[in-house]
């Protein structure tokens, strides 16, 4: 840093300020000293900045798995706020969702030095015992029941489960059975617990949710189930991808959609516009859910308290799958 300076004439904390990116330093100057860095071969030192100023501009991400839309994408949210803030990310992949795989990536984290750490679980845990944060250490939660002390961030499930539901309500179904994800997921049975709560307030009594597990091959499995049923009218799948199966089950056995029967489902993927029928979806915004997390974080790490607007919102995206109940 004494050479840059010496060689662009400036001082060593002008240098300093250059190099953190700082924004109080003249155009001209600013120019002067990269021309020189480039020229030396000049970089700075992360570890010694990270000794001077107690941050390392490193945040953890652990996560149960890389295979689903959703947590694609949520962490393509995290990395590009996190870079666009300058800091870098650290993946912690755990083989199961379960607390002895997370306490073991925290540990592995805190080899890495880094100043926060964001889970992308979507499981039912993070409350229990066996699950220790270090101290001092930020944590940002997405998608699972933490609870106190943890700050989570997370889809507004409720709302675009009773966007789904009252817009099958709507059109005149009563009739309507409910596709669920697995038991296991957070998510899954926030969306069965607000569907169910959607059907008895609008005076029904809903038969208990089919379980499937988010593959096209359960709501194939579960659609073939439906199909042979004349009672039903509406089915509200709690993803895409087993609306998916579900409307290839119902092709199948000769049952059109909507005309005989509405599919409904919740992601809004990229291909579900390209169903046939086009499906009728609630949309939640996964990249928004990262930034978000990502924000909430750096908060935190000023030491200030996370913001209230920490659940995003969904909305319904009306295509061709629904339609009015058969006469």
């Amino acid at each position: 840093m004494a050479d840059v300076a010496a060689r662009a004439g400036v001082s060593s904390q002008t240098v300093s300020r250059v190099s953190n990116g700082a924004r109080n330093v003249e155009a001209g100057t600013r120019q002067r000293v990269l021309d020189v860095m480039a020229e030396l071969g000049y970089r700075p030192n992360s570890a010694a900045r990270a000794l001077k100023t107690g941050r390392f501009r490193s945040i953890g991400v652990i996560m149960f798995t890389l295979s689903t839309l959703g947590n694609m994408r949520t962490l393509d949210g995290i990395v590009t706020a996190a870079s666009g803030a300058g800091y870098t990310i650290t993946l912690m992949p755990v083989a199961q969702p379960t607390e002895g795989e997370v306490a073991g990536a925290f540990s592995r984290l805190q080899e890495e030095a880094v100043d926060g750490v964001v889970i992308i679980i979507e499981a039912h845990m993070l409350d229990r015992a066996d699950v220790i944060v270090p101290v001092g250490l930020p944590v940002v939660i997405i998608d699972s029941d933490a609870g106190e002390p943890y700050v989570v961030v997370d889809t507004d499930q409720e709302q675009g489960t009773r966007l789904a539901t009252q817009h099958l309500l709507d059109l005149g179904h009563t009739r309507i059975v409910h596709v669920a994800g697995p038991a296991t997921s957070y998510s899954a049975t926030r969306r069965s617990t607000a569907w169910l709560g959607a059907m008895r307030d609008a005076g029904l009594d809903p038969e208990a949710p089919l379980q499937g597990d988010w593959t096209t091959a359960s709501g194939y499995r579960l659609g073939l189930g439906l199909a042979a049923r004349d009672d039903v009218t509406a089915v509200f799948a709690a993803n895409d991808q087993m609306a998916l199966g579900v409307m290839r089950a119902l092709h199948e056995s000769g049952r059109r959609i909507p005309d005989e029967i509405s599919v409904v489902g919740f992601d809004d993927t990229d291909e579900s516009g390209s169903f046939w029928p086009p499906l009728t979806t609630v949309h939640q915004d996964f990249g928004g859910i990262g930034s978000r997390s990502m924000r909430v974080m750096l908060e935190m790490l000023d030491g200030a308290p996370p913001s209230d607007d920490r659940i995003v919102p969904t909305r319904l995206v009306v295509r061709r799958s629904s339609g009015p109940p058969p006469a």
